[in-house]
């Protein structure tokens, strides 16, 4: 006889990087929060800086921590890629592959429904499907993203792409007219996501194995922002695909006050309306020393009040030390406030005082600062921060800075004038009003339950059929 008990047991495994953690677990939450059981996985120091979710939540959402085999040239304590410059994330990707046992252990004695993994445990879908149980590939990757990447390594001719300029277009299998490709220095910059790195895998064989391995495709996307580009995923792949829509965090206000949070507000309440630039690059981004003296000077000229959240160092075996120019402190001392360590930008991105954020083009966010109508001003720098900043462009949600196509490099006097552009001028008046268009959007609850729905029905339709007295599956 089948199990016909109504709520699932999920497990989740995401990649180490916080800007996949952190969608993760909103979806956790969200499941959670509809009675389902999850077990979220992770290495222990992640588990520990991860938000906790509510006490309402927290029976239902169980942390595993899994240790980090130690490996050579990965720093004691690294255990996300925040933790680490990008030379060394692929150590962890090393360490990361030897998880698959204590991870198919896992599974065994827990006999989950389903199994929600990332790209980069590419091998979890073989594990599931021996042991009986289903598998999502959960990628936060957004729709245009993950059509670039394109069809799994078993279809017809594979990947005709070879050369970093073969990535500055549009795949020949995208049907309608877009920009969304990396410029040049952007696809240079990561190109051994394709060549290959110490792991053995390259992220690219990661991703295509993680789609032809699963059961489902979900990924972090709805169809009020990308319409054209889900249709098209359906048609390049041969199974269910998923948008679990936008996930907007929480309410910035229960997240509790601090310390920190008090002095912040103090200056931002200081601050006229809608007049603030906030800037920041993300937990894994990190401006060289020429980018950072051009984005500081840059900000100086433009002559807006500005919030820098700036991360010079990442983790300890960081050597590229970042300076800011000499004076500049004091120069923009009242109107410009640099802070260096940990703030909560959702409360950041809420304040009144805030008009625009100067971002790396992370989804998350991007995600963020339009579910408060903040404008977006682009500045990328690894992954797919290109692909979110192309379709950012491409709908006028969002602006990049201009930059030199083959270097990246950038020039004081293109941060001054996109700056002002985006938040004062009339010009940048498109990308202020996009921003207030796509806030109902992003921030929705219902069209953000109807996804989790849908996501969920299908997966209470298609759960392995169980033996009670048993863990098999009944054949």
């Amino acid at each position: 006889m089948a199990d016909t008990h109504d709520n699932l047991h999920i497990v989740m495994l995401p990649w180490l990087a916080f800007g996949h953690m952190t969608p993760y677990l909103e979806l956790a939450k969200l499941m959670a929060g509809k009675g389902h059981r999850i077990s979220f996985l992770s290495a222990p120091r992640n588990i520990d800086r991860l938000p906790k979710p509510t006490p309402d939540l927290t029976p239902l959402i169980s942390f595993v921590k899994l240790p980090l085999p130690a490996i050579e040239h990965l720093p004691e304590g690294a255990e996300a890629t925040s933790d680490l410059p990008y030379d060394k994330i692929q150590y962890l990707k090393k360490a990361y592959d030897m998880l698959q046992e204590p991870v198919a252990r896992f599974l065994e004695s827990s006999d989950p429904d389903w199994i929600m993994y990332d790209f980069a445990p590419y091998w979890a879908g073989s594990i599931a499907s021996r042991l009986g149980i289903r598998s999502v590939f959960f990628t936060i990757l957004i729709g245009a993203g993950l059509s670039f990447i394109g069809p799994s390594r078993d279809s017809k001719g594979g990947d005709y792409r070879k050369t970093p300029e073969d990535f500055t277009r549009p795949p020949k299998w995208v049907p309608f007219p877009t920009k969304v490709a990396f410029h040049h220095f952007e696809i240079k910059k990561i190109f051994d996501s394709v060549t290959g790195n110490a792991s053995g895998v390259t992220d690219v064989y990661r991703l295509k194995a993680s789609q032809e391995n699963c059961d489902i495709i979900a990924l972090r996307s709805s169809y009020e922002v990308e319409p054209e580009w889900l249709t098209l995923l359906k048609d390049i792949y041969a199974k269910p695909v998923f948008p679990v829509g936008q996930l907007p965090p929480g309410d910035p206000d229960s997240r509790g006050e601090t310390e920190t949070w008090r002095l912040i507000k103090e200056w931002l309440d200081a601050q006229k309306n809608g007049t603030v630039v906030y800037v920041a690059f993300g937990s894994e981004s990190k401006p060289t020393q020429t980018e950072l003296t051009e984005i500081a000077l840059g900000l100086e000229l433009s002559g807006l009040p500005f919030f820098w959240v700036l991360k010079i160092r990442l983790g300890s075996a960081d050597s590229e030390l970042i300076m800011l120019p000499d004076g500049f402190e004091e120069r923009v001392k009242g109107r410009g406030v640099v802070w260096d360590s940990w703030v909560p930008q959702l409360k950041i991105l809420a304040h009144n005082s805030v008009g625009g954020f100067l971002t790396h083009g992370g989804w998350n966010s991007a995600v963020e600062a339009l579910s408060f109508e903040r404008a977006l001003i682009l500045f990328t720098f690894l992954a797919d921060q290109g692909l979110n900043a192309r379709l950012l462009e491409e709908r006028q949600i969002g602006y990049s800075i201009p930059r030199n196509e083959s270097d990246g490099s950038v020039t004081r006097q293109s941060v001054a004038e996109s700056l002002r552009m985006v938040m004062v001028e009339e010009k940048g008046r498109v990308y202020r009003e996009k921003a207030k268009e796509m806030r109902p959007i992003f921030e929705d609850k219902d069209i953000q339950e109807r996804y989790v729905n849908n996501l969920l029905n299908y997966l209470k339709d298609h759960r392995p059929v169980k033996h009670p007295k048993s863990k098999g599956i009944i054949i």
